[in-house]
């Protein structure tokens, strides 16, 4: 008796065609996988088709929608995902690795290797990559300062651009108690050896900790 093979439905969010051509050009061949829907959105692509096994999301889509709303909207749909990105963008892939991911995959990646990440994933494998890793545990690199999560709230906050007053506002602290907060972490980041005595140091921190988005590269006119 011939053993009936599972086809895994794979569905994409992708804003550039080439992209999508090459996903379906690398998938084709796979009797097992199908490419059944492709959209620009989340929303677009829950609109034409939710029962799907897993969906290949790209982190920058054209609605400014962030990675963790897009990841949180699929898997209350009952639908896993692997990211499919340049990987150029720490806090975007940390955001979505945190959100419950089964991998980050880069675009640079060979056809080989997309298929077996794709296919196990859309069975709902773990797909482990050092990209994956290193969003959820910060860039191996770097030394971890062990901040608490009210610290890294507080860095956030204040290394953003906000005022400590702002800043005990915001989380419901006093003042004294957010500098507290502040010297603390200056003071784990110098035991780390990675000082940061200014504000904008703090920023610097916080962007290469994965806590603060890295900033947009201004386009020329």
């Amino acid at each position: 008796m011939t053993e009936v093979q599972t086809v895994r439905r794979i569905g994409l969010v992708e804003d550039h065609e080439s992209v999508a051509i090459g996903l379906a050009a690398m998938l084709g061949p796979e009797p097992d996988l199908e490419l059944v829907a492709t959209a620009e959105t989340v929303a677009g692509l829950l609109a034409d088709a939710d029962d799907l096994d897993l969906v290949v999301l790209d982190l920058r889509l054209p609605d400014g929608s962030s990675p963790e709303d897009n990841v949180t909207a699929l898997r209350e749909r009952g639908i896993e995902v692997l990211v499919f990105t340049g990987a150029d963008n720490a806090f975007l892939v940390r955001s979505a690795a945190k959100a419950g991911v089964l991998g980050v995959l880069r675009k640079s990646e060979g056809a080989a290797t997309v298929v077996d990440a794709v296919r196990r994933a859309a069975s709902g494998e773990q797909v482990v990559t050092t990209d994956w890793a290193a969003a959820i545990d910060g860039d191996p690199q770097l030394s971890d300062v062990g901040l608490s999560p009210r610290q890294e709230e507080v860095l956030m906050l204040y290394a953003s651009g906000e005022k400590a007053s702002r800043v005990a506002r915001l989380t419901g602290l006093s003042e004294q108690t957010v500098n507290d907060y502040l010297g603390r972490i200056r003071q784990k980041y110098a035991d780390a050896g990675r000082p940061a005595p200014t504000k904008t140091d703090l920023y610097k921190r916080a962007v290469e900790d994965g806590w603060l988005p890295v900033p947009e590269r201004q386009q020329r006119t």
